[in-house]
């Protein structure tokens, strides 16, 4: 309408202004955004992830794959591993995908922080699927399995998520690496402790 009744009187455009203040309120809205992504991006690794490893271990079930594994000669943690990587890959794509699509939907700037969001993501999906391969193959025979994966599941990885949360708020934030080393720390220990159980456990697991 602007344009026409510029036409009509033979005067240019007058081009669009923008004021600070919708600069400013844009800014805090991008600030706004950013402080709760850390959040979001795990709670959706989260959700993604307990889907992932139900509908992994019911499609195992349904085509005895776990007797099978069972009756596999050769070292059981082998099988272990080869499960939590090839789900570790699985999420890691979904996750990148995700990563991608905020930056983009949101208008974000998240390239400086990508290899450190990257580095935390490998970290946190191999705890999570280190614990949750164990706990998919303990309830993959149980009726109430899709209940009873997350309630087995989720208290195991807490120290997980708080670390990965505030790991992922700190590369966000742009923060260094020294004040978040006891979070470091507690998330590749955690990754240590429950691989190395799993090795050693998985072959009971599958027997029992």
């Amino acid at each position: 309408m602007e344009r026409l009744v510029l036409d009509h009187l033979h005067l240019p455009p007058q081009p669009r202004r923008h004021l600070p203040e919708d600069r400013e309120e844009r800014r805090i809205e991008r600030e706004r955004i950013r402080s709760a992504l850390a959040g979001l991006f795990w709670l959706a690794f989260l959700l993604a992830g307990v889907l992932g490893l139900g509908r992994a271990s019911a499609l195992e079930r349904e085509n005895d794959c776990l007797d099978a594994l069972v009756l596999a000669p050769g070292d059981k943690g082998g099988i272990y591993l080869g499960k939590v990587a090839g789900t570790t890959v699985l999420m890691l794509a979904m996750e990148v995908v995700f990563i991608v699509a905020t930056g983009f939907l949101y208008n974000l700037d998240l390239w400086p922080a990508v290899p450190r969001l990257l580095l935390i993501a490998v970290c946190g999906t191999v705890g999570f699927t280190a614990v949750g391969t164990l706990f998919a193959t303990m309830t993959a025979q149980l009726r109430a399995r899709e209940v009873l994966l997350p309630v087995f599941l989720l208290p195991f990885v807490v120290p997980v998520l708080l670390a990965a949360v505030r790991l992922t708020e700190a590369a966000l934030a742009g923060e260094g690496w020294g004040p978040s080393a006891a979070w470091w720390q507690l998330l590749l220990g955690f990754d240590v402790v429950f691989v190395v159980a799993g090795m050693l456990t998985f072959e009971f697991v599958l027997e029992a």
